[in-house]
């Protein structure tokens, strides 16, 4: 699987590009705030329907003096996705005040979920190096979207119990200011929803932690240097088996805070080296070789999983990575297509890197350089 081209219009900084990708290695230099970055949101718009920065599409539609005062604004973003047997045309638009619009060749599909899977991103950005040190929320969004990609099913269990979640969490503030018979039976039926979607989501993680552990033991051991043997412990705030119950006692903690105290949605998994909890005990080296350890079984796991190899995006990464680290990264890299944003290329140019394509990008302009 590769990107063909890249068609952007109206997008963040640019007016207006068109670009031809090798299926290789693709380099994007250029200094600081030029819009490197924002080449590779456009992709990953593509591939989720959404900013990997959390954006809301008016924040990527283009503005200069003359758009500022247009309301009726757009952006639009194509890509075309070759893979073995198949190719692809992905188009987003992006319009000022309305839901944005997507299509597959061609063609209106009614949910952004339908685009996922056709094509499949390893996105590594700096941020995603402190994975292991921060919050729950950071590690269950980067679980949520990793099954999704390649588990369309997992995704509309996880889109089902998200919009049940929110059903619940109106109805409990709406009981706590006035209780009426009906808005209990109410709560009921919401509550055996919360549960038969939440055993699935429950199950589905914990299904494919087991399988990124296999992976990440090998990747780990070779990455550290050390034979440190790694493992991801899951931490789900309930059991499959004690949802319905956990839920039940939990109801007059949920109405007291207006809010669903228990769920899937509370989620977490740790990351074990030699037995300690890295997050607590681990060095910033040993924090970092455990975030990159993740990000590389993404790409085992869905090449397994789909068979095919997704396209990697290191946005700015190898320069917050010491020698060691950039040379294992980019040893791994093999026959997959990559897009590397940097500021300079030397640091490539001396570990003797292999880059088919150099792009230089300077205030919006993509200039290719042979």
């Amino acid at each position: 699987m590769y990107i063909e081209s890249i068609e952007l219009k109206d997008f963040r900084n640019y007016d207006y590009l068109s670009i031809d990708l090798d299926e290789k290695v693709n380099l994007l230099y250029g200094d600081n705030a030029q819009g490197k970055t924002n080449i590779l949101e456009a992709v990953c718009l593509a591939s989720t329907a959404r900013s990997h920065r959390g954006a809301k599409d008016d924040e990527l539609i283009r503005l200069d003096d003359l758009r500022d005062v247009v309301s009726d604004r757009d952006a639009h973003i194509k890509l075309i996705v070759k893979k073995e047997f198949s190719r692809d045309r992905i188009d987003i638009h992006l319009k000022k005040n309305r839901s944005k619009g997507i299509a597959l060749n061609g063609i209106p599909v009614k949910r952004a979920a339908d685009i996922f899977g056709i094509l499949q991103i390893v996105f590594f950005c700096p941020e995603d190096l402190d994975i292991i040190r921060r919050g729950p929320g950071v590690r269950r969004h980067f679980l949520d979207m990793d099954i999704s990609r390649i588990n369309s099913l997992y995704l509309n269990h996880l889109l089902g119990y998200n919009k049940v979640l929110e059903s619940r969490n109106k109805l409990l503030k709406k009981i706590s200011f006035q209780k009426k018979e009906g808005d209990i039976k109410t709560l009921d039926i919401l509550d055996d929803q919360l549960v038969s979607l939440g055993d699935q989501v429950i199950s589905e993680r914990r299904k494919y932690l087991r399988k990124l552990n296999i992976l990440i033991s090998g990747i780990h051991k070779d990455l550290s240097g050390k034979g440190e043997q790694a493992e991801l412990v899951y931490e789900p705030r309930t059991k499959e088996e004690d949802f319905p119950k956990e839920l039940s006692r939990q109801r007059q903690n949920d109405l007291r805070s207006g809010q669903t105290n228990t769920g899937p949605h509370r989620d977490d998994f740790i990351f074990l080296v030699n037995g300690a909890d890295v997050k607590k005990f681990g060095s910033q080296g040993q924090k970092r070789t455990a975030a990159l350890s993740l990000k590389l079984a993404q790409i085992d796991i869905a090449k397994k999983m789909t068979g095919e190899l997704p396209v990697l995006l290191l946005d700015d990464v190898l320069s917050e990575l010491d020698f060691k680290r950039q040379s294992f990264l980019l040893e791994r890299i093999g026959n997959m297509q990559t897009i590397i944003t940097c500021t300079g290329r030397d640091s490539l140019i001396k570990q003797e890197f292999n880059v088919d394509k150099i792009f230089k990008v300077s205030k919006g302009k993509v200039f290719e350089e042979y």
